[in-house]
Order: C-alpha cells, then structure tokens, then sequence
C-alpha cells in the first residue's frame, strides 16, 4: 500500500507473511518429522508409521543420519514459523519532504532490537538505484545511493515486480525526492 501527498510518501514492506513462507514451513516440518520417524523407527526396530518399513534401515548410520536430518528439518521448519509468526521484515519507507527526513521502519526478531528504524536527512540522498539480475535467480532491487556511497536498499529481496513495474516505482521516487536515478 502506498500513501502520497505533496509532501509525504509512504510506502509499505511486506514481511515474512507470505503464501510461499507457510507453504515451505508445512513443507519443512512435515517432511521432517518423516525423518525423525523413520530414524526413530530404526532404533526402536517397529514401524512408528505404517506405510514405511524402516527394516532395511540399520540404526548406525543411517538412522542417526535420518534422525538428524529431521531434527535439522524441524528447527528450520520452526524457524521459518516463528519468523512468519513475529511478521520480521514487515514495515515501511516514510519519505518527508517537509521535515527534510527518510524514516525506513522494520520489524525484527524479538528482543532488545525488534523495531529497527532508520532516520536520516534527504540532503545526504545522491541518488535512486536499481540493481537488476535477470537469470533463474533474477533480482529486481531499488536502493538508495547516500553520500559516502552507502547503498540503502528500498524493496524486500523476494519481492516480484516486474521489470517495467520497478523501474516506474524508481523513477517516481527519484522525482519525489529531486534525485537522479541510476542503474536503468
């Protein structure tokens, strides 16, 4: 969701809640848990799930290595839950020409510095970027270029926008601003 006035842009972060995030949580845990059965049912010696014989399955290695890979499985599986759960990454760009600020706001994990923001003043703004990769890991990302050369990077990395829709989103934020855009 964008907002705009004269004055004042605001532009809204997706976070970690996204369809694709649950869908490989489900995923991990699952197949996880398949792991650590079949690994559990090779040391126990009688199948914990009835479709799958572990009989063929000798407890060392194999079974420790199964077990392993489920306990690795479940933590990223509840890794990636509990980051979908604390919605990290979540926020949003404020861009004020009035006062003269850039606030950028994220959420992040739990603790003494969950809300991360961001303040700084528009003069030190040289211009708008775009870093763009196309090929099967392609990477579309606006960024802002401040004095000192440090890039500031505007849009989530997993966002899919297409290449004409990013490149209208920079320009207009390079005329927002009154800075130059680069990287087109």
């Amino acid at each position: 969701m964008k907002r705009q006035s004269e004055w004042i842009r605001v532009e809204s972060i997706r976070g970690a809640r996204r369809i694709s995030n649950y869908c490989w949580a489900f995923i991990l845990v699952l197949g996880a848990l398949g792991f650590l059965l079949v690994g559990s049912s090779s040391y126990l010696g009688k199948d914990l799930i009835p479709f799958l014989s572990s009989q063929q399955i000798v407890f060392i290695p194999q079974g420790i290595v199964m077990c392993f890979y489920g306990i690795a499985g479940l933590s990223l599986g509840f890794y990636l839950g509990f980051a979908i759960s604390w919605d990290v990454g979540n926020g949003y760009n404020l861009f004020d020409k009035q006062n003269g600020i850039v606030r950028i706001f994220r959420w992040g994990f739990p603790g003494e510095n969950r809300r991360i923001c961001i303040q700084f003043s528009m003069k030190d703004i040289q211009a708008i970027g775009l870093e763009i990769r196309e090929g099967i890991y392609s990477r579309r990302i606006i960024y802002m270029r401040m004095k000192g050369q440090q890039k500031i990077f505007l849009t989530h990395i997993g966002e899919n926008s297409t290449l004409k829709e990013i490149e209208e989103k920079a320009a207009k934020l390079a005329r927002f601003l009154c800075v130059s855009i680069e990287g087109i």
